[in-house]
């Protein structure tokens, strides 16, 4: 099978687990069930809009979040604490880079890249955090199609039609 087919191949659907929004820099994220989702803006009401336009929503994969508690000798990772925006299970995240993706039936992100761990997790997590992030920060995304979005919504590769 060539490497384009296999790259857009997976078993099963991702779900949004949790959304977080940050209404100002240095703000704790709030968690909420659904949000609004803008090209411009990328989550309606979050802080931060990514001047680059590559970095408007951040996701993290809910497995990672557990990986991340067991490095930590935690039992478990408050999302709020990552600072990413959405929490992503049962799709691996890094296999999505460069990818769209479509989350429920309207929002269509565009995964840029890796969402690589800032000084706050030390602050965060505690000693070790920055470290225990490391290859486990999520992904960032730009936004490429307008909708709302909201927790246990589907996350799938997005085809375009032809």
């Amino acid at each position: 099978m060539e490497i384009k087919k296999l790259q857009a191949s997976f078993n099963k659907s991702g779900k949004i687990k949790w959304i977080g929004i940050r209404p100002a820099r240095r703000a704790d994220l709030k968690s909420v069930s659904n949000a609004a989702v803008k090209i411009e803006e990328g989550l309606e009401g979050d802080h931060y809009k990514g001047k680059s336009k590559k970095r408007q929503i951040t996701i993290i994969q809910a497995e990672h979040l557990e990986v991340v508690a067991k490095l930590l000798d935690q039992t478990k990772i408050d999302p709020t604490l990552t600072r990413r925006n959405i929490v992503i299970e049962g799709i691996n995240l890094i296999a999505l880079k460069k990818a769209k993706i479509r989350i429920g039936d309207e929002v269509v992100l565009e995964v840029t890249g890796p969402c690589d761990p800032c000084s706050r997790m030390e602050e965060n997590l505690g000693i070790g955090g920055y470290n225990a992030m490391r290859g486990h920060g999520g992904m960032c995304t730009k936004v490429i199609k307008n909708g709302n979005i909201q927790v246990g919504d589907a996350v799938v590769i997005y085809e375009e039609s032809k």
